[in-house]
């Protein structure tokens, strides 16, 4: 997955393009980043829009599976506590 990150109103954004499969995987992929987000978002620096975007290789994980990847991207844009 990729993480950008820019200063802003605090919201985030999911992403799964067309790459990712077909509806049902692009929409599973959403669930599956917006879950993984649910757990780290109140240890996020405020003032910073999230955007992360699913790639292909999502297919097949678990929510809880991405929450340790997500906070190492976190980790290195410097925006996680």
């Amino acid at each position: 997955m990729v993480l950008f990150v820019a200063p802003g109103a605090g919201s985030a954004a999911f992403v799964a393009g067309r790459r990712v499969g077909g509806a049902v995987l692009r929409n599973r992929a959403r669930r599956i980043l917006r879950a993984a987000w649910r757990e780290l978002a109140p240890r996020v620096v405020e003032g910073n829009d999230v955007v992360l975007v699913a790639r292909a290789t999502i297919a097949g994980a678990r929510s809880h599976e991405l929450v340790s990847e997500v906070e190492e991207l976190l980790t290195r844009a410097q925006v996680i506590r």
